[in-house]
This record gives structure tokens, C-alpha cells and sequence, in this order.
């Protein structure tokens, strides 16, 4: 045994597949087999099972370098997006691609662009020359996206964001369908005046009250104009379209329900229901949505809300590249729509019978 291999051998050194194949008492080859994903029909159960503990036994593991040049991939994809450092719900998304990946033994490269164009072309042009497999483009609010410069010259999907051109693959949550549970949550509990609140002209906003409107009109409702308050996505906004909607109006003329755009404008409608008097879920339901973490779960009363499903996009769109990376065929165009859930908690009571 030379110098090196003696080396290895009291685990001074890192254990090569050679030191494997020793301890199992097989072939270079078969160890080869087990760790390229060559074993079946090539070599017994029992055999790969030796390999595997002399693996474990000597700490092995494939030099992933290595088996990156030999099938000419790196195992690594990129993940681009505007707001990992200031969004609430960027931890969730990454944490669904980057465990999927993991199980495709592939690593995640992630680059915060801070929505700045050229840093996004930059950063796309910076994966493209450490050969990542593919790259994930994900946005942390749902709107139509300029695709960055290069993301045609690799395997790409996008994330929680559409492209302008309609170019590549795009895995987003169900806006209308989540509007649509957003209004049943109410309609169940008997609540027949009920209005939204909060949001803008955005694409989710947009989604959201249609699917609001699809389920009362099932229902021969019809939502007065003036219980549509486009207020914004925040606090302060939500508090003062509440105020609107709510303060001096007498107890058999306001809504008894209210969809709110996001969880931050369900606290603000709950604090104004509060100034007034008003009890949740006794006098007002809401029904926030997003599920934000920190949030929802500790307001007073717990908000009932409609939760995005960031982990389970970021799962779906890896899913899609790891798929893409291995047939070596670039997905269709098409738009994948994910489930919102329901997280029930205590904001959603009865219709009060008045």
C-alpha cells in the first residue's frame, strides 16, 4: 500500500472509494455502481448493503466534483430573488426548494437581488458561469416579471411571479380559488353582508376579490361598491378602511364579515373594531390571509386566515428544475396553480342574529 493509501486508511486522510471497495471485499467498480446510481440489476441487495456500511463505517462520501464532470453537471442550482432579507415569507420558500433539492442531492446556491435589475442580470450571469444546473427565479409578491437576462440559457423556472413574455414555466398560488375560501369561511357561518378589504390593483388583489365575488354570487349575493375598500396591504390601512366601513353605521347596515387582503390589515380592521366597540368574532368576523408567521397566530382574537403556500411553491418549482435537469427537457410554459389553505383559528364565529 503506497503512502497516500496508508494515509486513508487510518483516517488521517479523506476514505476514497478505493478504501470502500477494500472493507466490503468487492471491485472498484461495484462500489462505483452503488454511488452513480448503476447498482441494480447490476448487483445484489446484499451486496450494495456491504458497500453502504463500509461507507458509513469509513465516512465516505462521493467527491461530488468529481461526479459533477462525469455527468457534466455541478449538483448545484441557483435561486434569485428580490426580497430574502426583508420578507417575511422568503424563509418558507427557500426552505421547500432548498430540502427538495437536498433530497436530489443538490445544493442551492441563493442570490438576493433587492429587485434591482441589473444585480438580477448579474447575478443570473454569475450562476450561469459556475455552471449551475439551473436557477429558480422567485419573487415575494405575486406580479409579472421582466426575465432576467440568461435565465433562457439554462433549465429555469419561476416562482410566486409570472414572466411578461410568458416564456418560461411559473409556479404560483390560487388566488381566486383562495378568494373563493376566503368567502365561504364567512358564507358558512351564516354571514350574508360581508366586505373586502385592503389590497390594490395588484394581480393577487385582482384574484382575490374575483374569487371573493365568484362564491357570494353562487349564493345571489352581491357586494355593495362602497364594501370594496381598496386600502393598501398595511396596518395603518386596514385600521382606516375599517373605520370606514365600520364607525357609525348603524348595527343592521354594516357588513358582519370581513375578507381582509393580507393578516397585517386584518390587525388593523381588528384594533378598529376594538376603538369601536365591537367584539370579534361576536359582532365581526374577519378573515385574513397569508398566514404571516409571528403574526396571525398571536393577534386577539387568533385571526382565522388563508394561508400562501410559499414552502410548498418553493418545493414544486425545484421539483420542476430538478425534473428539467434530469430528461434534459425544458418544461412547457404553463402556470402552475397551488392550493391556498385554511388555517382555522378563533376570528370567525356565527352571524350575529340582528
Amino acid at each position: 500500500m503506497g503512502g497516500t493509501e496508508e494515509k486513508q486508511a487510518t483516517g488521517s486522510a479523506r476514505p476514497t472509494s478505493r478504501d470502500v471497495a477494500r472493507l466490503a471485499g468487492v471491485s472498484h467498480t461495484a462500489v462505483s455502481f452503488v454511488f452513480n446510481g448503476r447498482a441494480e440489476g447490476n448487483l445484489s441487495p446484499a451486496t450494495q448493503e456491504r458497500i453502504r456500511r463500509a461507507a458509513a463505517e469509513l465516512g465516505y462520501r462521493p467527491d461530488p466534483v468529481a461526479r459533477g464532470l462525469r455527468r457534466r453537471r455541478t449538483a448545484v442550482i441557483g435561486l434569485v430573488t428580490d426580497e430574502i432579507a426583508s420578507s417575511p415569507f422568503a424563509g418558507r420558500l427557500l426552505r421547500g426548494a432548498m430540502e427538495t433539492a437536498w433530497g436530489s442531492e443538490h445544493l442551492v446556491l441563493t442570490i438576493d437581488s433587492g429587485g434591482d435589475r441589473a444585480k438580477e442580470d448579474a447575478a443570473v450571469a454569475e450562476l450561469l458561469d459556475r455552471r449551475v444546473d439551473g436557477i429558480v427565479y422567485a419573487a415575494m409578491s405575486l406580479r409579472r416579471v421582466r426575465v432576467p437576462e440568461g435565465l433562457h440559457r439554462t433549465h429555469s423556472v419561476l416562482a410566486n411571479c409570472l414572466p411578461e413574455d410568458d416564456s418560461l414555466p411559473a409556479v404560483i398560488p390560487a388566488e381566486r380559488a383562495g378568494g373563493r375560501t376566503a368567502a365561504r369561511l364567512l358564507l358558512d357561518e351564516g354571514h350574508h353582508r360581508v366586505a373586502m378589504l385592503g389590497g390594490q390593483d395588484d394581480i393577487a388583489s385582482v384574484d382575490r376579490l374575483r374569487g371573493f365575488r365568484d362564491a357570494l354570487r353562487a349564493e345571489g349575493i352581491t357586494v355593495p361598491k362602497e364594501w370594496v375598500v381598496r386600502s393598501g396591504g398595511e396596518i395603518s390601512g386596514g385600521y382606516e378602511g375599517a373605520m370606514r366601513l365600520l364607525d357609525g353605521v348603524p348595527a343592521g347596515r354594516r357588513p358582519t364579515g370581513l375578507f381582509c387582503y393580507n393578516d397585517r390589515v386584518a390587525a388593523g380592521a381588528l384594533h378598529a373594531a376594538t376603538r369601536l366597540g365591537l367584539t370579534v368574532p361576536g359582532d365581526l368576523s374577519l378573515v385574513g390571509y397569508d398566514d404571516q408567521e409571528h403574526m396571525a397566530e398571536f393577534l386577539t382574537p387568533p385571526l382565522t386566515t388563508v394561508a400562501l403556500p410559499h414552502r410548498a411553491m418553493g418545493e414544486a418549482a425545484a421539483r420542476l428544475l430538478l425534473d428539467a435537469i434530469d430528461t434534459g427537457r425544458t418544461p412547457p410554459a404553463t402556470v402552475r396553480r397551488l392550493a391556498c389553505p385554511v388555517i382555522s383559528r378563533a376570528s370567525v364565529g356565527p352571524a350575529p342574529s340582528r
